[in-house]
């Protein structure tokens, strides 16, 4: 290929690089155990979920599904390159103007596949992002884990041995267990939302830039073509001589500027929502702020009908009282672990239950003497 019209001399960043600097080389591209071919693929696929703890196996499946991805798509950028390569290649030997566009279209194909191999190293951000929920998720597993075990042996001391003082021990020690899994799972919560966004993000934002910039190719690529002249001739019949030289060079040129000058703000591309599907999110956000009462019935005609003066609502409060009294008679009714909640309230970290076992046996104790009474 003529390297003086190749794009890929220009390493000055483009403006989408100063606007989104490029994230490191993709860590698919390194470290291969068994080599580029499927076998790898298969076995990272069916090993995935069977090691690990059992709440991130599904997800650690599909971070090795998504390695795999990314491992074709740089497979098919290589590739890409490489069939740029042979079609100039196989260009050299035709006429003039054949010959010097199959030589641009050339450079075209092999800044797709250089596009390819810088959409992997974006695509790895999703990768890499959606990994750190797998381990919150990794993590999380050993409280669950513990908290159960402990609810196991409750309950089969309370079988075995009814009367058993460990009991109270292993109690205490499920109250803890229970206020450590609800700061663990608070935040696996929020640190799942708050990582589904980004991954996501960086993996729209990959795609949509790449591909922007592949359309920004197949444009010029077609007004290359415009310059073969494909006008049937009769045999012994001579064609007129090229003169698209200059007119490919600067189509280069311009394509060259394109690409270099995109940033997301400009992308020619918008998805708009429809006035039924803006409509619905409006409404979410709303329900996530406040009450939404869009949804609710408009007013009678003779609402004024339904006026109550104040003085019959003493039934209401009567009710309102006896539904309270009800309420304290089922309370010493609660299971040792709801008593040790409202007890002990696990809304502060774990280490503020952890400074105060001592106090939370007594109080403990003091409680099942009110159960028991």
């Amino acid at each position: 290929m003529h390297r003086t019209y190749s794009m890929r001399q220009s390493r000055a960043p483009t403006a989408s690089q100063i606007e989104n600097p490029p994230p490191p080389p993709s860590s698919t591209k390194s470290g291969r155990l068994f080599g580029r071919g499927n076998f790898g693929h298969a076995f990272r696929k069916g090993t995935a979920g069977a090691f690990g703890p059992d709440l991130a196996k599904k997800l650690s499946q599909l971070v090795k599904m998504e390695k795999n991805v990314m491992r074709s798509m740089e497979l098919v950028g290589r590739e890409r390159m490489e069939v740029a390569q042979q079609l100039s290649i196989w260009g050299e030997g035709c006429d003039e103007d054949v010959s010097d566009v199959t030589d641009k279209l050339g450079v075209l194909i092999y800044e797709i596949g250089e596009l390819e191999d810088q959409f992997v190293d974006r695509y790895d951000q999703y990768r890499v992002t959606i990994k750190s929920i797998r381990n919150i998720e990794a993590s999380v597993q050993p409280s669950r884990d513990r908290k159960q075990k402990i609810t196991d042996q409750i309950a089969q001391l309370k079988y075995k041995e009814p009367n058993s003082p460990r009991i109270v021990v292993l109690e205490q020690e499920l109250v803890r267990a229970e206020a450590e899994s609800l700061v663990a799972e608070a935040q696996l919560s929020n640190i799942t939302r708050e990582k589904l966004k980004a991954a996501f993000n960086y993996q729209f934002d990959a795609i949509r830039e790449h591909c922007e910039k592949v359309a920004i190719i197949a444009g010029y690529g077609k007004h290359l073509l415009t310059l073969i002249d494909d006008t049937p001739v009769t045999p012994g019949e001579t064609r007129n001589a090229y003169d698209g030289y200059e007119a490919s060079k600067a189509i280069i040129q311009d394509c060259e500027d394109a690409l270099t000058n995109w940033v997301s703000s400009t992308a020619q591309v918008s998805a708009k929502l429809s006035t039924r599907s803006r409509t619905l999110s409006q409404r979410r956000k709303a329900k996530g702020e406040g009450v939404d009462l869009a949804s609710q019935d408009p007013p009678m005609k003779n609402d004024r009908d339904g006026w109550v003066p104040a003085g019959q609502h003493g039934e209401y409060e009567q009710e309102e009282e006896e539904e309270e009294e009800e309420e304290e008679e089922e309370r010493p009714q609660q299971t040792n672990g709801e008593f040790l909640r409202a007890v002990l309230p696990c809304a502060g970290p774990y280490q503020q239950l952890g400074h105060k076992t001592q106090g939370a046996n007594s109080e403990f104790t003091t409680g099942q003497h009110a159960v028991a009474a």
